[in-house]
């Protein structure tokens, strides 16, 4: 059904072709919701995971300590493929990468559910967090193209998909967890729900190569310095975000003592404002400006997580975790967006730049967690995190690339 005997058949194409910039808005439209789409898959597959953490935190008899080591492996598998993602979406095209590296995203979501021991589960995350960069990469790359398409900042609505996919993630996951179904079967379901997205949708990615830079760089020269202060605000604001994926189930089920489903219930209000920021962001980034709306945004994930801390209780916290998810909810679309726009940087490459820098916030924010957890409480470590907010508010507003 889906080709991917792609390597034999490599052309060398420079820019996206003038049919695409000539074609109807009713075809332009098509593209937008493939590619949509595909944001939507890959945040369903990372929502299927996260849901079922408690679970299989508990299956495994795994201590914070031990749960935070093994969180390690996801995001060190995304550094690990992070020097080379951006060269494999240049050289083979971000349609091509994208299609191929989502089939095994997906593969290796499902192999997680049939951990049975820590290395296990540390290996499948490694894998999982190597396919995931790849296709992070390459779908940020097609929405890039679909922006300049369009001439106006659609970003933040891609990114809108994969927070939506969050949020139905954790529905789905809810009610695996009240049919007591395994994370394997639940796992299943889901990855057979992607196949027929991207089966329906393959077709529609933009077929475009980027322009090969005349001027040849080692493979790891120094970035533009721009590019690493967006990747700066990117690392506070993803580090934020993967103790919302990780711990916020953790934290209410172990600090708020929520009943039953209810430990759910952070995450899930999480995902709820963080997919809804993101569709109302490029309007607001439009009325307001984007180093506004990102210190405001800085300001509220400090304020959410401060919130949870000192009111550990259902609905605080819950208010709290909804502050956090309103707060990063433009950050990463936007950073992408003026990343990808680079004059001097292709597409792929910059983002990558970006990307390297920001998923640095995931390899350390989680973790840290699990230490500062195990030597004070988890309570501390989540203030610990708020402060981050508070950094971004600070950086936006020296960085002249944001507007």
């Amino acid at each position: 059904m889906i080709d991917l005997n792609f390597l034999g058949r490599l052309r060398t194409k420079a820019k996206l072709k003038k049919s695409y910039k000539d074609a109807k808005i009713s075809y332009l439209n098509r593209i937008r919701w493939a590619v949509s789409m595909f944001y939507f898959g890959m945040g369903l597959c990372f929502a299927t995971w996260a849901s079922r953490i408690p679970d299989i935190k508990t299956t495994l008899h795994l201590s914070e300590g031990d749960l935070g080591s093994i969180l390690f492996a996801l995001p060190l598998g995304q550094l690990v493929i992070m020097p080379f993602s951006g060269k494999l979406v240049t050289r083979f095209g971000s349609h091509r990468i994208l299609i191929f590296s989502l089939l095994l995203y997906v593969f290796s979501m499902t192999n997680l559910g049939l951990a049975a021991a820590a290395w296990q589960l540390s290996l499948g995350l490694f894998v999982f967090g190597i396919f995931g960069n790849l296709s992070n990469i390459a779908v940020n790359t097609q929405g890039v193209y679909t922006e300049v398409l369009f001439k106006k900042t659609i970003m933040s609505s891609f990114h809108g998909m994969w927070s939506f996919a969050g949020f139905m993630g954790a529905l789905v996951g809810l009610g695996m967890l009240a049919f007591e179904l395994s994370p394997y079967t639940h796992f299943l379901i889901v990855a057979g729900i992607v196949f027929l997205m991207m089966a329906f949708n393959y077709k529609f990615l933009i077929k475009a190569k980027e322009i090969k830079q005349t001027e040849k760089k080692k493979l790891f020269s120094k970035p533009d310095s721009a590019l690493i202060w967006l990747g700066v605000i990117g690392f506070c604001c993803m580090a934020s975000e993967g103790v919302m994926f990780d711990w916020s189930g953790v934290y209410f089920k172990d600090v708020i003592k929520a009943p039953g489903p209810l430990v759910i219930l952070g995450y899930t209000s999480f995902m709820i404002m963080m997919a809804g920021g993101r569709f109302l962001g490029d309007g607001l980034i439009q009325k307001f400006g984007r180093k506004t709306v990102l210190q405001i945004s800085g300001i509220m994930i400090s304020a959410g997580l401060f919130t949870a801390v000192f009111f550990p209780f259902v609905i605080p916290a819950t208010i709290g975790f909804m502050l956090v998810g309103l707060g990063v909810s433009t950050i990463v679309p936007t950073v992408y967006s003026v990343a990808g726009k680079n004059p001097n940087v292709s597409p792929s490459v910059a983002l990558t730049t970006v990307s390297s820098v920001s998923f640095l916030g995931f390899l350390m924010g989680p973790p840290i967690i699990g230490y500062i957890a195990e030597l004070s409480s988890l309570r501390f470590s989540f203030a610990f995190i708020g402060v981050f907010g508070i950094f971004i508010a600070i950086m936006v507003s020296r960085i002249k690339a944001i507007a």
